[in-house]
């Protein structure tokens, strides 16, 4: 399983999101530490979850999920919206 994989697959467990995109951006950044091993990823969840949350209280939850990964992920872009903010 690739580590993108493995980050969708926890985001589901953890919020059972009506829409997840999670993007592999590493080829982006080549010649930058974590290009090219996966260690660049953007993430569009959309969860019921975060109704209510700020901003800073929604990427906290997202980086609770994926606590056991992080260390594979050298950087991460989150967009975590609630149903309806697009």
């Amino acid at each position: 399983m690739s580590l993108s994989d493995a980050i969708s697959e926890r985001l589901k467990e953890a919020f059972a999101p009506a829409e997840i995109l999670v993007t592999d951006d590493s080829l982006q950044h080549v010649g930058h530490v974590g290009a090219g091993n996966g260690g660049h990823y953007t993430v569009l969840i959309i969860a019921e979850r975060f109704r209510g949350c700020s901003l800073l209280e929604r990427h906290r939850l997202v980086y609770e999920a994926l606590a056991g990964l992080r260390k594979d992920i050298h950087a991460l872009s989150i967009r975590a919206l609630v149903p309806g903010d697009i």
